[in-house]
């Protein structure tokens, strides 16, 4: 099930185990929270935790015994293991007599940030499997949105997009800039520019702005932005980098037949940014995009090699993406 299915199903009632797995922290650290205030009492007596890492081989019946105790004046015993990646014999050798006749005065909640070798515990049928991997544009606008709603705060859905894609839809992010919004307007509407003063927008959605801001020919905005990220780092190398490399995933990504979903994992980059990063290079197209990758390649490998100061090497930038 999806994190976002989670508060329902724990309203019907317990599981036996619980998997909380994916690359979204805020996600895997709210999961456990609704799991323990719904069926935790006395955690001082019947909660204990372990890592993951440390139970090898046999120091997996450690988990298990603890999984076997019977809670203390209490409906039911919660244990917590975070990064559980056994392998299939350890699994069949010390785990699964315990987990396919899991006790039912029990709760375990395994915490893992992704998938590793060895057995997957997503397809054991006596796991339920809540995916915790990080949210689409929709969803996390979604979250913002409601959330300041119940805050008395008044925020149109574009704006919630706004803030969203300011934080790269990463819900730990978005989280501490929508309580940074609410602490701040305490209640009334939100405006566009509270959200541009407020919210901390992340460095690669900065280039993406960089990059949006190419295909638009919005030169102005273009080197708002340029400066604002040269005083930050205090040098043109490091942004010269970031060009390069966002070029270069422009270009592989159009070029591509490739799904969504498989460039994520090719990339090492979000869906969603996959999503986005298409329609950027649909914008620029194909041929500007390698002579794109071409100019800022050349750029840096002469920074680098002392033919160039940093200050030319990013004009010369500029000057092919707009005036060339």
């Amino acid at each position: 099930m999806k994190f976002t299915e989670l508060k329902n199903d724990i309203a019907a009632g317990a599981r036996g185990i619980y998997l909380l797995e994916g690359d979204e922290a805020y996600y895997r650290m709210k999961g456990e929270e609704l799991i323990k205030s719904a069926f935790l009492q006395m955690p001082e007596l019947n909660f204990s935790s372990f890592d993951g890492e440390s139970l090898k081989g046999a120091k997996l019946t450690d988990l298990t015994s603890a999984v076997q105790a019977v809670p203390f004046m209490s409906e039911k015993r919660v244990v917590k293991v975070t990064s559980l990646y056994p392998t299939e014999s350890e699994y069949e050798n010390y785990l699964k007599k315990t987990f396919e006749k899991f006790p039912p005065d029990s709760i375990l909640i395994i915490v893992n940030a992704e998938s590793k070798k060895g057995v997957d515990l997503k397809r054991k049928g006596c796991i339920t499997y809540v995916d915790c991997n990080r949210s689409d544009e929709e969803n996390v606008a979604k979250w913002a949105y409601l959330t300041l709603k119940r805050a008395g705060i008044s925020a149109s859905v574009d704006l919630c997009n706004v803030i969203a894609n300011y934080c790269l839809c990463n819900m730990s992010r978005v989280a501490l800039e929508v309580e940074k919004i609410i602490d701040y307007k305490k209640e009334g509407t939100l405006t566009r520019e509270e959200v541009d003063e407020l919210v901390f927008k992340d460095a690669d959605y900065r280039i993406y702005e960089m990059t949006n801001a190419v295909a638009r020919r919005d030169f102005n905005k273009f080197i708002t932005i340029e400066n604002e990220l040269c005083r930050k780092d205090g040098d043109e190398a490091p942004l010269l980098s970031g060009l390069f490399s966002y070029f270069k995933n422009l270009l592989t990504i159009i070029s591509s037949r490739q799904s969504d979903a498989e460039l994520a994992k090719l990339l090492k980059m979000k869906e969603f940014g996959v999503k986005k990063s298409r329609e950027q290079a649909q914008a620029i197209g194909v041929q500007k995009l390698k002579e794109y990758v071409t100019a800022v390649y050349d750029a840096v490998s002469r920074l680098k090699g002392g033919l160039t100061l940093p200050k030319n090497a990013l004009q010369e930038v500029n000057n092919k993406l707009f005036f060339d």
